[in-house]
């Protein structure tokens, strides 16, 4: 069923003249609604402007993307980071950079389209098929260096928090690129994401790409590398000629360090809430510190909504692909809201 809506869809969204709780969306840490949050950006609005529409290769420059950019890179733990307009542009740079006979693009299943390009490459099913393209590739006369792309967070469960099968190819061998839009700012030691967990599991290289409008709340996207590779993406008319993303943003991102941390607590918070009090957890597919809650019942979701509580529930990415439905905890959520959402999760009679 699709909702339209007026306002932005916080914890609670208004349908019909009704109000119902609203456990869906991106915004894991509720700061789109965050009244510090908007008085940063409201302030930065008005000191850099609305938007910035020239190249960062201009003779005039915004210190702002620099300190962000580092920031950023230091809490990830990369050795530089590079922002953009939105992460599906973080993704189509980094696919299209490596798209030509030097390397050789190989997708992992459930990879998102921002890294897709329109070619005849086709994702793997398994990560077994995966493996053996990967290793017939390298003992082959081929010599381009493979590169393999992936989500971190897919919502199976497959790859963060253990990645267990990317642990079964060559990595030493290969060049991986990871969207982690959906970690970035949430995951990891201060919100760092999966950089340094994959990082740890030893790849020829890693590139990691994001958009900083889950985790963070701002339009915005970054790529975060090795001081080598970004030298050579900076030089590339891809770069150049993108608009940059506001530097309203990045101002107010460097300014709400302090309140990321408040709420990554509050969102760890209430998802122990949900987990201590869920029943037949074994119902849903979650993660490891993650927020979202898939389920493959659309019953449930029909049973929440009589309930005053909408969840996400669509196609994704387009009408041809298969139901995403899953609970999301946000850090907006008070623990009423949530226990509220377990009573009712444990009230439906699931088999």
């Amino acid at each position: 069923m699709v909702h339209y809506v007026d306002d932005f869809p916080g914890r609670s969204i208004i349908l019909e003249g009704k109000d119902y709780l609203y456990f869906g969306g991106t915004s894991y840490l509720g700061l789109q609604t965050d009244p510090e949050f908007q008085d940063s950006l409201i302030r930065n609005i008005k000191k850099y402007g609305t938007n910035y529409g020239a190249s960062r290769n201009s003779n005039v420059r915004f210190s702002i993307y620099r300190k962000a950019e580092q920031q950023l890179a230091q809490q990830v733990g990369s050795e530089t980071c590079m922002t953009l307009s939105s992460g599906y542009l973080a993704g189509q740079f980094v696919a299209q950079y490596f798209n030509v006979p030097k390397y050789r693009l190989f997708y992992a299943p459930n990879t998102h389209s921002a890294l897709h390009l329109a070619t005849n490459i086709k994702q793997a099913v398994t990560f077994a098929s995966l493996n053996i393209a990967v290793r017939e590739h390298l003992d082959g006369k081929h010599k381009s260096t493979p590169v393999v792309l992936l989500d971190s967070i897919d919502f199976s469960g497959a790859h963060y928090p253990d990645f267990e099968g990317l642990r079964q190819l060559p990595l030493k061998k290969i060049i991986l690129i990871a969207d982690d839009s959906h970690g970035m700012g949430v995951i990891g030691d201060q919100g760092g994401g999966v950089y340094a967990m994959l990082q740890s599991l030893g790849p020829k290289e890693l590139l990691v790409c994001s958009s900083l409008g889950k985790g963070f709340g701002i339009q915005a996207g970054a790529i975060f590398a090795s001081d080598k590779r970004m030298a050579q993406l900076l030089r590339t008319p891809f770069f150049g000629g993108a608009s940059p993303a506001a530097p309203a943003y990045l101002a107010t991102l460097l300014e709400s360090r302090d309140l990321y941390a408040q709420k990554r607590k509050c969102l760890t918070d209430n998802i122990l809430l949900f987990l201590r009090g869920l029943q037949r957890k074994r119902r849903f597919n979650f993660m490891n510190e993650h927020p979202a809650f898939s389920y493959s019942d659309p019953k449930l979701t029909d049973h929440l909504f009589t309930k005053g509580v909408v969840v996400t529930d669509f196609k994704y990415p387009n009408e041809h692909a298969g139901l995403k439905s899953r609970i999301v905890l946000s850090a907006h959520h008070s623990a009423k809201d949530v226990q509220h959402l377990v009573d009712m999760v444990n009230a439906y009679p699931m088999q």
